[in-house]
């Protein structure tokens, strides 16, 4: 036997007692096994993921796939320094403390303070008791294969199919063994489809039954359709609400049932369904409820001695409050409910949610009053606090560099008794923002500012009071802002004064949310410019690149921005496929298209002409309640048609950083195929200097991250992110000659651009602290289009350690090393 040939065999042993172990086969008692996997063989059109949702008994999970299982070692590793009898104690310690100080007091203030304390610890320490430590808590025990689990799993199966309108399915399970280890599979066979071929209605109520036939088209059961149970409920669902938005008030889904038929034209595998809506019992007929009198109450949770509250009515509205705070105009523009109406349990709802929308009150309460032959609606209203105070300090992370930072707001609810809000924030922090000219420095980027806000519940706008009654199911909000912000880095400082004017509002699903900013406006200076960073912009200046030159004069910015925002299936749950997607749409100096900028010149101001677009999509996709797969597409572009071809720094595109390609650092992939200049020190840095920001005209970037729960609140998530950024004109550089020549390797080409996509993947942890979410993400290059084609991928040459390059002697490199990028943020990337 050859030598390769016995090293191939020892190893395969060697790998498959330690992958053993590593599935906790040594914990399995006598004559126990390990369920190791679980699979499901069904067509195409059966889904895979119901099925596996269906198991009864789980694997041990394992770590992105590979036959690794730690969370047993963890759960084992705390079951042997596990004393049930310690935590038992504990728990009569804690109790009798407690008891002794409640016995030891007479304020109820002390007493409900230690009692709030006393079930705090005891539902922890009962947690400890009953699920064991925090280690068993955080791994799993490892899973025993028990057949009688395999077989209601089965059960489960014909069920699902079943409800689903295969009658006739058959499910079958096979067992396979290697040691210790079980797979099990279930073959799915569900036979063919059962169709729905008629539809009946039996209701007695002819109201009802033209209700039902007015809104058939939004049925959940369609003729012609596969027969599905889940549908049946949702149509159940769906008419009881359907109903009391017509005034049923007190009708009940238990009204309505379904009759199907599967012996109606069997050899066709047809199914007739009647939908039966009964009437009561006890009257015998349904009831439709019209209101006749709203009442609202303001100030539920007030008391004011020896005094009875004010009752006051405005569009026949009964308000009832101590002192009059609100403006009776605003507030009724949130409660849709009138007297004369049929109750109506979508305008209930509605009312409930915009009232809350404005921020004036702690709960919104209604109920409705049937007693003494009247329907009375009842909106019960507990108000804010007027005054709030609020202080935050902790660690911002912006672009992979950790800074502290501390706010201070304050807030006035209704200041002008029509439930606006005014917002004084003051914010200073050292930013985590790498320099824009050298990869060092971070600490020095401290940034201070000021907002004062004020917002409106309604749109300030000359409207008729007709037409504000009907936006406000819409959510309608009008905010100005003005601030001062005071940037230091260690290029430039840079103090930015801002006004502007949003209007916002919802769909009535609320699941888009629009925004409008007319007024937009910022007068920019920078001053302090670093002798770096001058030569910089003068170095670009001279050879013809005042782009970014002027957006570091004296500015004048104003601009129209339109956004928006949908939000579907509640983006970021984990139990169901959820999008987010965020466009942006920016007209900047659009007024200069109309009047002369001569007085802004007057004032030595540089103004900006742009049109500017974003649009961010994401999406997550939970594979199981433990894994999720997340996506993203960032994109946009930025163009000026002002004479100076600028735009303000800020309104540049970057690439690179935490969240973006984290294979390179903060705002430094690109633009295109650039070549960046050589490092001053390879040995230590790498062959090229990324100290320079790219702040560029185009972006496109996509990222696929593959996020899993390890144990307790950690997290790990593998990742690949692509990208880069352009612009759109040719940079003039200078060659070898010394000649000043056009480089296009910044500029977007459709017929390159796909070359020079820039690739990068990594790994990374997740600290899931509730309040907070810390990442930390390793970020490795694979494809960098700023490399000589032919050596543009560049994975091999990763290192997390040595130099990074070596010296030849002559003054030239080899052996060059790509350094992994490390990257610290709070909260997801996307």
């Amino acid at each position: 036997m050859r030598t390769s040939n016995c090293k191939y065999i020892l190893f395969t042993l060697w790998l498959a007692v330690s992958l053993s172990g590593c599935l906790g086969v040594k914990h399995l008692k006598e004559n126990e096994k390990l369920l190791f996997r679980q699979t499901v063989q069904a067509p195409k059109n059966i889904s895979e993921e119901d099925l596996r949702n269906l198991y009864i008994q789980r694997p041990n999970r394992k770590i992105l796939g590979l036959p690794v299982t730690p969370l047993v070692s963890i759960y084992y590793f705390g079951e042997r320094r596990y004393d049930q009898e310690k935590y038992i104690r504990r728990k009569a310690a804690v109790e009798k403390k407690y008891d002794d100080k409640i016995a030891g007091t007479s304020s109820e203030r002390k007493i409900n303070n230690y009692q709030f304390k006393k079930l705090k610890k005891i539902d922890k320490l009962n947690g400890f008791i009953e699920n064991g430590n925090i280690w068993m808590q955080w791994g799993e025990p490892v899973s025993v294969y028990d057949s009688a689990k395999a077989a209601l799993t089965q059960e489960r199966y014909k069920d699902y199919l079943f409800g689903k309108g295969y009658f006739k399915n058959k499910v079958t399970h096979k067992i396979s063994n290697r040691g210790k280890l079980v797979t099990v599979t279930y073959k799915v066979e569900p036979g063919q489809a059962y169709f729905i071929d008629s539809i009946f209605h039996d209701v007695a109520d002819t109201a009802l039954l033209h209700i039902v036939n007015d809104n058939v088209r939004t049925s959940f059961i369609v003729k012609n359709s596969r027969y599905d149970q889940d549908n049946f409920a949702k149509e159940r669902e769906r008419l009881d609400l359907l109903i009391k938005d017509y005034g049923y008030y007190d009708f009940s889904r238990q009204y309505i049932d379904f009759d199907i038929d599967t012996t109606f034209r069997t050899p066709e595998r047809k199914v007739a369904v009647i939908i039966s809506i009964k009437d009561p019992a006890r009257r015998g007929y349904h009831k439709k409820f019209t209101i006749d009198e709203v009442n609202f109450t303001t100030d539920v949770g007030t008391n004011v001695p020896n005094r009875e509250r004010t009752t006051r009515s405005y569009r026949d509205i009964h308000y009832q409050y101590y002192k009059n705070n609100y403006n009776l105009k605003i507030l009724s523009q949130r409660v849709f409910l009138q007297p004369g109406e049929v109750y109506s349990r979508t305008k209930t709802l509605r009312t409930q949610q915009q009232l809350g929308n404005v921020e004036a009150f702690k709960f919104i309460n209604i109920n409705y009053d049937t007693t003494g032959g009247k329907f009375v609606a009842n909106i019960f209203a507990s108000p804010l606090s007027r005054y709030e105070w609020t202080n935050e300090a902790g660690v911002s992370v912006t672009q992979g560099f950790p800074g502290p930072f501390y706010n201070i707001s304050f807030k006035k609810r209704n200041v002008f008794k029509g439930m606006e809000t005014f917002d004084l924030n003051g914010r200073f922090g050292f930013e985590g923002v790498a320099s824009a000219t050298s990869s060092m420095n971070v600490y020095k980027s401290t940034e201070a500012g000021v907002n004062a806000a004020m917002t409106f519940p309604q749109f300030i706008w000359p409207f008729k009071e007709r037409l504000r009654y009907k936006f406000a199911q819409y959510n309608p909000k009008t905010k100005f802002v003005a601030g001062y912000t005071y940037t230091d880095r260690p290029e430039y400082r840079r103090t930015v004064i801002s006004f502007n004017g949003t209007y916002t509002w919802q769909s009535a699903n609320r699941k888009r949310t629009y925004s409008l900013t007319p007024l937009n406006l910022g007068v920019i200076d920078t001053s302090k410019l670093s002798p770096t960073f001058r030569e910089l912009l003068r170095n670009q200046a001279a050879l013809g690149n005042n782009s970014l030159i002027n957006s570091f004069r004296p500015s004048f910015v104003n601009s129209i921005i339109f956004g928006i925002t949908w939000n579907l299936n509640n983006y970021g749950n984990k139990e169901r496929d959820s999008w987010y997607i965020r466009t942006q749409l920016e007209s900047g100096g659009t007024i200069w298209n109309v009047i002369s900028p001569k007085f802004i010149s007057d004032f030595e101001l540089e103004y900006f002409k742009y049109l500017r677009f974003s649009l961010d999509v994401r999406k997550t996709d939970p594979l199981n309640k433990n894994t999720i797969l997340a996506y993203r597409l960032n994109s946009g572009f930025a163009y000026s048609y002002s004479d100076n071809h600028s735009l303000p720094y800020e309104k540049f595109f970057f690439a690179g950083g935490s969240n973006s390609i984290r294979a390179w650092r903060p705002r430094r992939l690109g633009p295109g195929s650039a070549k960046p200049p050589e490092s001053p020190n390879p040995v230590a840095d790498g062959l090229y200097d990324y100290s320079i920001e790219k702040p560029s005209e185009i972006l496109l970037e996509a990222s696929i991250e593959l996020r899993q729960k390890l144990f307790g609140f950690v997290n790990g998530a593998v990742f690949i992110d692509a990208g880069n950024v352009w612009s759109f004109r040719a940079l003039n550089v200078v060659n070898g000659d010394g000649q000043i020549v056009q480089d296009k390797s910044s500029q977007f080409s459709i017929d390159r651009f796909y070359k020079e996509i820039g690739v990068g993947t990594g790994f990374g942890l997740r600290f899931d602290f509730t309040f907070l979410i810390l990442r930390f993400d390793v970020g490795m290059k694979v494809y960098d289009p700023a490399r000589p084609e032919g050596d543009r991928f560049v994975l091999d040459k990763v290192r997390f350690w040595k130099p990074y390059a070596k010296e030849n002697g002559d003054g030239t490199y080899f052996g060059y090393r790509e350094p992994v990028i490390y990257n610290v943020g709070i909260g997801f990337p996307f």
